[in-house]
C-alpha cells in the first residue's frame, strides 16, 4: 500500500510564519526577529504592527507615518524656495502651538508602538542573555525616535513662550523706501539710575531684500535731540530736546516715562517710544521699531551662549565706585586685557559699558564689537546646544514692540545679513568732531546718513566706516598709536583727528619702554594717583574686533 504526503494548508503555512508567530521557530531566528521588529518601529512606525501584529492599528500608524514624512518634506522645500514662509508658520504663536500640539501627539503614539512591539517580540521566548539587549535596544530607540520628537515640541513651546515674552501682538510693519529701521537700545537701569536710561543707541537699518545693514551710533550725550513730526513729545519741546545739560538724548526716556506717559495712551513703553522717535527725527530716518536690552540682564545671555570672543585693542577698567570729591572712579574692579579674550557675561558688560580714561565714542565702538560678536559666535550650533538658557535669558534681557507675527521675516533678513558687510556711521568720532554732540548740525546729520543709507542700497560710496574698520585715538593728542595704523586724517569742519584701523590691528600689550602691561602695573599707577599715565596705556581699547 504506497503511501501519500499529505499537503499543508495555507493556514498551516501561515502558523509557521517566524515573524508573525515565532513560537516554531529557533531561538537565533526568535533574537534576529525581536531587533528587525525594532528596526522597524524605528525607522517606519507601523510596519512592524502590520508584519508581526495588529493589522488595522499597523496601517493606522502608516499612514500617519506617510503624513508626517510628506509634511517634513515640504517643510525641506519651504527651506529651500520660500524660507521665510517656513519661518513665519514656525515663529507665528498660534501655528507653533499646533505644530507643539502635533509634536506631543506623534511622540506619544510612537512611544505606544514602541510598547506594543515590545509585546509582539515577546521576551519570555528569547534566551536570558538576549532579554537584556533588546530591552535595552528598544528603549534607546524610543528615546531616539520618540523622545526626540518631545524634546523638539519642548524647546518649540520654550521659544514660543520667550517670543511671546519679548516680542508684541501688535499689527505687522511694513519697509520704508524699501527698508526696515530698528532702533536698539542698551538701557541701564542700576541701583544708582532713576528709571532705565539707555546709556547706547543704534539704529539699523535693514534692506528688506538682500538684508544689507547700516548701522548709526548716536551717542547717549546727544544734545538738542529732534522730535519726529508725529511725536507727542513735539508740542512740549518743538525746537528740540533742549532745556541744558541735563536734556541728554538719553534722558528721554526717564523724563517720558515720570511725567509724559499720559501723552502715549496704550503704548507699554512710552519712554522707549519717545527716544525711538527723538532717534527719528534727529537722524531724519523714519524708525519703526524698537529692540530694547536691559544691560543688568546682559550678563545672562552671554553666560547662556558660552560668552564671546574678541581681539581687545586696549586694557578695559572694569570700574570701581565714583568718587564725587575727586570726581574719578575707584580702584577697578578688575582689568580686561588687550589681545585675544574669551569675555563671559560680567566681563562683556563691563566691556561695553567701561569709558574711564576715554571718552564716550571708544565706548561705542567696544559696544558694536560685542553686537557683532554675538550675532557672529550665535550660529546653528551654539543655539541648539544652549537653546534653553539663550531663550531665558533673552526674556529677562530684551524686550520690542516689533510684532511675534513678523520675526520670521526678520530672523530670515538676519540670515541674509549675516555674510554681508555692514555699513557704518557714527553721530560723533570718527566720524563727527567731539563737539558735535552738544551743538549738532541736523542738516549735515541727514546729508550724511542719506548717504550711508545709498551706500547700503548699493547707491554709492560709504558714509561711514566699513564693518571692520574701527577708530583709534591719535599718538598726537597724548594716546599711544597701536601698530599698522594709518596716517591721522582731519575732518571736514572739526578738529578732531580721526584715524582708521586695519583688521588686523595690533593690540597694546606694552609701554612705551617695552615693558608688559599687566592689571600689577595699572594698578599700582592707580595707587598713586597717576591716572594720565594709565589713560596713556588704556587709549586705544576703543579698538576691538569679534572673533
Amino acid at each position: 500500500m504506497s503511501s501519500s504526503k499529505v499537503p499543508q494548508s495555507s493556514s498551516d503555512t501561515v502558523l509557521t510564519d517566524p515573524v508573525r508567530y515565532p513560537v516554531s521557530a529557533s531561538h537565533p531566528v526568535r533574537k534576529k526577529r525581536a531587533f528587525l521588529l525594532i528596526l522597524l518601529t524605528l525607522l517606519v512606525p507601523g510596519s512592524a504592527q502590520l508584519v508581526a501584529g495588529n493589522r488595522r492599528l499597523g496601517r493606522a500608524a502608516l499612514r500617519v507615518t506617510l503624513s508626517a514624512w510628506t509634511v517634513l518634506l515640504v517643510a525641506i522645500l519651504l527651506l529651500v524656495i520660500n524660507r521665510t514662509l517656513l519661518l513665519g508658520i514656525v515663529t507665528n504663536p498660534f501655528a507653533s502651538l499646533a505644530i507643539v500640539v502635533v509634536l506631543v501627539a506623534l511622540a506619544a503614539g510612537w512611544a505606544i508602538l514602541f510598547i506594543n512591539t515590545l509585546r509582539l517580540i515577546r521576551p519570555v521566548l528569547l534566551t536570558p542573555p538576549t532579554r537584556p539587549a533588546v530591552v535595552v535596544t528598544l528603549v534607546l530607540a524610543l528615546v531616539l525616535g520618540s523622545g526626540s520628537l518631545g524634546y523638539a515640541a519642548y524647546l518649540l513651546n520654550v521659544s514660543r513662550n520667550a517670543i511671546g515674552s519679548i516680542f508684541s501682538s501688535g499689527p505687522a510693519i511694513d519697509p520704508v523706501d524699501g527698508r526696515y529701521n530698528f532702533l536698539m537700545m542698551g538701557g541701564d537701569a542700576g541701583e544708582d539710575r532713576t528709571g532705565r536710561r539707555p546709556d547706547s543707541l543704534s539704529v539699523l537699518s535693514v534692506d528688506a531684500e538682500t538684508g544689507q545693514t547700516a548701522i548709526i551710533s548716536v551717542p547717549r550725550n546727544l544734545q538738542n535731540a529732534q522730535f519726529s513730526e508725529d511725536s507727542p513729545m513735539r508740542s512740549i519741546y518743538p525746537d528740540g530736546y533742549n532745556c541744558g545739560d541735563e536734556c541728554l538724548i538719553n534722558a528721554i526716556n526717564t523724563e517720558v516715562t515720570n511725567e509724559y506717559a499720559d501723552l502715549y495712551p496704550g503704548v507699554a513703553d512710552p519712554g522707549a517710544q519717545a527716544t525711538m522717535e527723538a532717534v527719528s527725527g534727529t537722524l531724519g530716518l523714519d524708525i519703526q521699531a524698537y529692540v530694547l536690552v536691559d544691560m543688568q540682564g546682559f550678563a545672562s545671555l552671554i553666560d547662556a551662549m558660552g560668552g564671546i570672543r574678541i581681539k581687545a585693542g586696549g586694557w578695559v577698567p572694569m570700574s570701581g565706585y565714583f568718587d564725587d570729591f575727586s570726581q574719578t572712579h575707584g580702584m577697578p574692579l578688575g582689568w580686561i586685557p588687550a589681545g585675544e579674550q574669551t569675555l563671559d557675561g560680567n566681563q562683556a558688560l563691563w566691556y561695553g559699558r567701561s569709558r574711564e580714561y576715554v571718552d564716550d565714542y571708544s565706548r561705542i565702538q567696544r559696544q558694536q564689537c560685542v553686537q557683532q560678536a554675538m550675532l557672529k559666535q550665535l550660529d546653528p550650533a551654539t543655539l541648539l546646544a544652549r537653546f534653553e538658557d539663550i531663550a531665558n535669558a533673552g526674556t529677562k534681557v530684551v524686550e520690542s514692540n516689533i510684532s511675534s507675527t513678523q520675526l520670521g521675516s526678520f530672523v530670515d533678513l538676519a540670515i541674509k545679513a549675516k555674510g554681508t558687510e555692514a555699513k557704518r556711521l557714527t553721530i560723533g568720532p570718527p566720524d563727527f568732531d567731539a563737539a558735535f554732540s552738544t551743538t549738532p548740525d541736523f542738516d549735515q546729520i541727514h546729508e550724511r546718513v542719506d548717504e550711508l543709507i545709498a551706500s547700503a542700497s548699493g547707491g554709492g560710496e560709504s558714509a561711514g566706516f566699513p564693518d571692520d574698520v574701527l577708530a583709534a585715538p591719535d599718538a598726537g593728542t597724548g594716546h599711544l598709536r597701536a601698530a599698522a595704523v594709518s596716517p591721522a586724517v582731519l575732518p571736514a569742519g572739526g578738529s578732531t583727528i580721526r584715524q582708521t584701523t586695519p583688521p588686523d590691528f595690533t593690540p597694546v600689550t606694552t609701554t612705551p619702554d617695552g615693558e608688559p602691561i599687566t592689571a600689577e602695573l595699572l594698578t599700582q599707577l592707580k595707587l598713586e594717583g597717576n591716572e594720565e599715565a594709565i589713560r596713556q596705556l588704556v587709549a586705544t581699547n576703543g579698538q576691538c574686533a569679534a572673533l
